[in-house]
């Protein structure tokens, strides 16, 4: 078996957990890759395996990699869309930050959470992306997003007026700080904390959701994943932001934005004594009230 390894810079707290990941794929026998810059940071802080891989593109990592990990929160596990893209490499992630939905593997699980790999004992859950497109070829080719997609005014711009479309009928002109648009794995991020639904990942839709809404009757709407979405922005401002994912751009509000469904999916892997459900109640602490002890 063949397992890539990316990972952003850390704090020193993490390094014990990070050997471990190395002692165990190193004691199952696993050929391992790392990405370059990760490997960079790490080469003289941990004992590694002698002849080790590395990585730093799209292109290198396919033929080198059956699994990849993820070291590090959810914003690291989105990083790796950039790497693995539409080649179905399964993803999975070791948690060294604090909430994790994507990145559910707790650091107490290390040692099992690589036996379950080398064993096969986990399911793929095929995650949905949003595609993004415009006439100025924003984002070049990483024009996708696992999470979400953000239309958000600049620090110093006042609020911001977004006229939205679907398939070409109109839907609302948004006044607000922004406007999410969001899969049902992002229903759980920057959507939620802005009043969004949760929305199971099997669900066949996305959500749009105001960030600070002018009109407070102005409520988050799901809508079919097979439909495209038209933004048009209207605001003082000559610019605003634009989002996908962790990935941000500066744009003219003359641009108008197309936002459909990615052609591909990104392949998650979930162990065997996973499920959304489990995920929901152990991360939001669903059922956790002192009333009932």
């Amino acid at each position: 078996m063949k397992i890539a390894l990316y990972g952003r810079d850390f704090n020193d707290s993490v390094l014990p957990f990070v050997q471990e990941v190395f002692d165990a794929l190193t004691a199952n026998q696993i050929e391992i890759t790392v990405y370059q810059k990760f490997f960079e940071f790490i080469k003289n802080k941990l004992v590694l395996p002698h002849n080790l891989a590395t990585f730093s593109g799209h292109k290198e990592l396919v033929n080198r990699a059956d699994i990849l990990v993820s070291l590090g929160g959810d914003g690291t596990l989105l990083d790796t869309l950039s790497f693995v893209r539409d080649s179905q490499i399964p993803v999975i992630g070791i948690n060294f930050g604090r909430l994790g939905f994507l990145a559910s593997i707790n650091k107490s699980e290390i040692d099992a959470a690589i036996k379950a790999l080398v064993n096969g004992e986990y399911t793929i859950d095929k995650r949905s992306l949003l595609n993004l497109e415009s006439k100025t070829g924003l984002f070049n080719d990483e024009n996708f997003a696992l999470n979400d997609i953000t239309i958000h005014r600049r620090d110093d711009s006042a609020m911001m007026i977004i006229h939205a479309y679907m398939n070409g009928e109109f839907v609302n002109s948004y006044w607000a700080d922004g406007l999410i648009i969001a899969t049902p794995t992002g229903s759980t991020a920057y959507s939620l904390s802005c009043g969004g639904p949760i929305i199971l990942p099997s669900a066949q839709n996305f959500v749009i959701t105001p960030v600070a809404p002018h009109n407070l009757n102005v409520r988050p709407i799901i809508v079919p994943d097979d439909v495209e979405l038209t933004f048009e922005v209207e605001a003082r401002s000559t610019k605003f932001l634009l989002t996908c994912d962790s990935r941000t751009e500066t744009v003219d509000r003359s641009v108008k934005i197309n936002i459909n469904k990615a052609k591909f999916n990104i392949n998650l892997i979930r162990l065997n004594n996973e499920t959304f459900l489990t995920t929901l109640r152990n991360k939001l602490l669903w059922g956790i009230d002192t009333r009932n002890y």
